[in-house]
């Protein structure tokens, strides 16, 4: 089921309707979005063998490429981070194989923002020269970071945030309170990916919390204590990105409620001002950025946020 983004299906389906589709799309926006989810939704809707409802989610075709085992789809994800020119290579053969039974041969390329220069020097390769009915899908938060000749030669849709109104229309549907499912709604930032995870894994709610609090109290310690925390989290790769991506939603919420143009009440002791706000939003995309992109020094990167707060 997709949650949101009728506006980029019905724009997908149109043109597949139309015989206007395009070989290659760059599905671009916010992390958790469900980018990747409307992706395999729609290379499922192209090889559905349902003669009605499309993808009607029990044919073969549409289970195995929600399995990614279909013969004519291929996931390409980073591995340690990049994707390399030896998996844009495969692909570049893959690609020079006539279908097995799909309609249409896909690839979904996700982060592909991390793909080497070389790899994606290799990739253009195959997207200037796309042979039948073939279909690639980019995903990634950074298309700046894709090179120019890339960015020509594929057609952009950009996702947004999903209305609250609409995540909380279909938490109400779930086996939740409404107490629960707007906590929810709350926390999820207009981001269906992580409303889902929320009521998979209902403790990720109290560590979000329990981040948001730490925050709290380190914007009220002395430069020692918040260089300590930064050596901890420093230590803890795997946390770092979540953390970030928490406060950085906080303050956001934050600087909507000074603003008056949110409907919610935050419960924070934090009085900064617009300014300062809007300079910590700054540093934590930017800080980020770097430890998602580059191999920068995690613990001097976060010290540079620490002085911040």
């Amino acid at each position: 089921m997709l949650l949101g983004h009728q506006k980029q299906w019905q724009f997908l389906k149109n043109s597949y309707e139309a015989g206007n589709l395009s070989h290659a799309y760059l599905f671009y926006g916010q992390e958790h979005l469900g980018k990747k989810k409307l992706a395999f939704e729609f290379i499922k809707f192209l090889n559905c063998q349902s003669d009605s409802i499309k993808p009607c989610q029990t044919c073969r075709a549409c289970q195995d490429i929600e399995k990614g085992i279909y013969p004519d789809f291929s996931l390409v994800e980073p591995e340690a981070r990049e994707i390399k020119i030896a998996q844009m290579r495969k692909i570049e053969y893959y690609f020079s194989l006539c279908p097995s039974v799909a309609s249409f041969k896909a690839a979904i390329i996700d982060k592909a923002h991390s793909m080497t220069r070389d790899a994606q020097s290799s990739f253009l390769k195959t997207l200037e020269e796309p042979k039948g009915n073939t279909i690639f899908i980019l995903i990634t938060e950074h298309p700046e970071m894709l090179l120019p000749t890339i960015l020509s030669r594929v057609q952009k849709i950009k996702f947004f945030p999903v209305a609250r109104t609409e995540i909380l229309s279909y938490l109400k549907k779930q086996d939740i309170s409404d107490n629960k499912a707007k906590e929810i709604v709350n926390f999820c930032s207009g981001k269906p990916g992580l409303a889902l995870n929320f009521l998979k894994e209902p403790q990720k709610l109290e560590d979000i919390k329990q981040r948001i609090k730490k925050f709290d109290e380190l914007s009220k310690s002395d430069l020692y204590v918040r260089f300590q925390y930064a050596q901890e989290l420093s230590k803890q790769p795997q946390d770092i990105k979540e953390v970030l991506d928490i406060w950085l939603r906080y303050v956001r919420k934050i600087l909507l409620e000074k603003l008056q143009i949110t409907n919610y009440k935050l419960q924070t002791t934090n009085n900064y001002s617009l300014a300062k706000l809007t300079e910590i939003i700054k540093r934590i995309q930017n800080i980020r950025f770097l430890i998602s992109t580059t191999n920068v020094n995690s613990r001097l990167a976060l010290e540079t946020l620490m002085l911040e707060l």
